[in-house]
């Protein structure tokens, strides 16, 4: 369901992705870059983001983001899609609900490029 970054996924070298301080990027990989970090630019995106990790499951269905969040259901889904996009969570569905969780690779990843 989530699309995963092709671009800065574990290059030969073993390196996840590139770091924005230590070369200029090349186009795709500062695309990609900005498509994580613009995903984690909305505070409703970023508490999403705190409930799956604080989930002992590790996974929420997308029904109970609802009043914790005080959005509605389409406003949730809008928000989980691009999440998603960003492969910052992927989704499970099981009847007509969807299950998210974590993607904690593409975290780790978006974190890195911050590193020199």
């Amino acid at each position: 369901m989530a699309k995963q970054p092709s671009t800065l996924e574990a290059g030969a070298m073993g390196q996840c992705c590139p770091s924005v301080l230590a070369a200029p990027l090349d186009a795709n990989e500062a695309t990609e870059l900005a498509d994580g970090f613009s995903a984690l630019s909305d505070p409703v995106r970023l508490r999403v983001l705190s409930i799956l990790a604080a989930s002992p499951e590790g996974e929420v269905c997308v029904c109970e983001f609802v009043e914790p969040l005080g959005k509605s259901q389409p406003t949730i889904s809008h928000h989980m899609k691009i999440l998603s996009e960003a492969g910052l969570v992927q989704g499970d569905r099981r009847g007509k609900w969807v299950w998210y969780s974590l993607n904690r690779d593409r975290l780790a990843q978006l974190r890195t490029s911050l590193e020199g």
